[in-house]
């Protein structure tokens, strides 16, 4: 929820509107896909959801870096997101190497 709360507090700007909205999408993306692996009926369907979340993890950070890149939002605004999707996306991509045995 916290992604939520930080695209409320996005100035009402075009473009912060723009890439919030990705973001927005990417990174709910990432617990709904998670909650999917968690459901999953096979052990390729669980590798198939797992592989969704690390792209959407590793998206989100990207759409965080364009804000900032983009000076739509100052770094220590984001950074406790940042933190927290880059260690999202390292769970998920080690689960992910685990369950197919690499």
């Amino acid at each position: 929820m916290d992604n939520i709360r930080f695209f409320r507090t996005l100035r009402k700007t075009e473009e912060a509107k723009i890439i919030g909205r990705q973001l927005l999408r990417s990174s709910s993306s990432v617990g709904a896909n998670y909650r999917a692996a968690c459901r999953a009926r096979s052990k390729a369907e669980f590798h198939s959801k797992l592989s969704t979340v690390v792209k959407e993890a590793d998206e989100s950070v990207f759409w965080m870096e364009v804000l900032v890149e983009a000076e739509v939002v100052q770094k220590e605004n984001l950074i406790h997101l940042t933190d927290e999707a880059n260690q999202i996306l390292k769970i998920a991509a080690a689960s992910r190497k685990t369950v197919s045995g690499k």
